[in-house]
């Protein structure tokens, strides 16, 4: 502490003295420049009344030589050499300099315009102080929303300063509830420059339950204490998908999905198996979560679970066995065929998603003739929409309700209203094509007001039975 001290006393001392050199430079400058306006309004005054007698001196000796005419005219003796002088005398005095010379100057003497008055700043400076160290601020947890991947804070600082010049907000995800541990696999995000007592964090993917915050003031010389940390609960539906369910045909990397036509080779899957890639579901291999969930089904069920035949589906790894969840899709709109939707973990491994009980789905076809279906049990509805290229599918378990949308514009597509009598999983399949799954999404709030509209009951959103 003692080296600290001294270490940060001759830091100190050297930026005063560099903000007090930087001031003096600035002073300095400042006076010659004003000193170089009135040296060259001098120059510019004294060279007009320089002027000015320059012609007064050619109009005197002009004046001169017509008196020597005069007095020569008056000494003449023939009177009648007279009239003559004193014309030529007259048109002399007419066309002389003196006869139209000016004798007040063109420009003023006074110099008052080039004063100045450095009374105020005197007094500024007189009353210059030490910047004090801004005080912790201290977060409004009553006033702060979590909602939409978004998350608000406020903040407000116990006393008024009015020195604060922005604020720095740091944050990081956590799994662990109450305050922030000392030892922390994930790093503080970084937010600088705020300007206001609040700020929104968008776009956030919650992947993990917990997100911790804290905020410190600065003024123009140091940063204050940070507050005391808060922690905010994220609630979102995080999955990944179970490589271990996935058709053979079908290349699974985390959450990305790409046909592969030559993956049904014994020796590609026993390659892929051994490599680990059929375990990229497992909880113990997910960097994402530090804690598994209880609802995440084992991975490593064998290959008689994988989907086969004609069947290119694949399954995520979280159960839904309650409340709401939301996620989405985006497909390559080049795929011949693709489909997104739930299903039951009992899902026969050569049935397809929406040909039994067992699952509900949106199914897209682009082969041969171009379709836009809702499927289930073997029945399909034409869904009269523009097929967007990225789909959000929101379940909510207890109300029996899957529903469907433009995940760009919200717009609700198609809604099944079930009774679910198993948990489900989310279920995807595409033929020669690819797709990626984004999750960690929270239930948007557009989503959940056309649902309480009723939204989901209307016509053009019957239910398949």
């Amino acid at each position: 502490m003692l080296l600290n001290m001294e270490a940060n006393s001759a830091k100190v001392q050297e930026d005063l003295e560099a903000e007090f050199q930087s001031l003096f430079s600035l002073l300095e400058e400042l006076k010659e420049g004003m000193l170089m306006k009135i040296k060259q309004d001098r120059a510019s005054r004294t060279y007009e009344l320089q002027n000015q007698l320059a012609a007064c001196t050619r109009a005197l000796e002009s004046s001169e030589e017509l008196l020597e005419t005069a007095n020569q005219t008056l000494q003449a003796t023939d009177s009648e050499d007279f009239p003559q002088a004193a014309k030529q005398l007259k048109d002399g005095v007419t066309m002389a300099p003196a006869f139209r010379l000016s004798l007040k100057a063109k420009v003023s003497d006074n110099m008052s315009h080039l004063m100045v008055d450095f009374a105020q700043e005197r007094r500024m400076l007189q009353a210059l102080k030490f910047l004090p160290v801004p005080s912790a601020p201290v977060i409004d947890l009553a006033e702060s929303l979590v909602a939409d991947n978004c998350v608000t804070l406020v903040w407000r600082v116990p006393e008024e300063d009015s020195k604060i010049d922005h604020y720095v907000l740091e944050y990081r995800r956590t799994n662990f509830e109450g305050p922030p541990r000392l030892k922390e696999d994930q790093p503080w995000m970084v937010v600088e420059g705020i300007r206001q007592t609040e700020y929104t964090l968008t776009g956030l993917k919650f992947d993990m339950k917990y997100m911790n915050f804290r905020v410190k003031a600065c003024n123009k010389a140091v940063a204050g204490e940070f507050s005391e940390p808060v922690t905010l609960e994220t609630p979102a539906f995080m999955f990944r998908l179970d490589a271990s369910t996935s058709h053979q045909n079908l290349r699974v990397d985390d959450l990305s999905v790409e046909w592969d036509a030559m993956g049904g080779k014994v020796q590609d899957i026993k390659a892929r198996e051994k490599d680990g890639k059929g375990r990229t579901a497992s909880p113990v291999n997910s960097p994402a979560r530090g804690t598994p969930s209880p609802k995440r089904i084992p991975s490593g069920r064998g290959g008689r679970d994988r989907f086969t035949a004609e069947s290119y589906t694949v399954l995520g790894d979280t159960l839904i066995d309650g409340g709401e969840h939301y996620w989405e899709v985006h497909y390559e709109p080049d795929s011949k065929a693709f489909g997104v939707g739930v299903a039951y973990r009992s899902l026969g491994r050569f049935e397809q998603l929406g040909k039994t009980a067992a699952s509900w789905c949106l199914h897209i076809n682009n082969w041969l003739q171009v379709s836009f279906t809702a499927k289930h049990a073997n029945k399909a509805k034409v869904l009269d929409a523009p097929v967007p290229d990225c789909l959000g599918v929101h379940c909510d378990f207890h109300q029996g309700l899957l529903s469907f949308y433009n995940a760009r514009t919200k717009q609700l597509l198609h809604t099944f209203k079930a009774k679910f009598t198993q948990p489900l999983l989310p279920a995807f399949t595409v033929w020669c094509g690819s797709f990626q799954v984004t999750t960690g999404l929270q239930v948007p709030s557009s989503v959940r007001c056309l649902q309480k509209r009723g939204s989901a009951t209307s016509s053009s959103n019957t239910s398949l039975t």
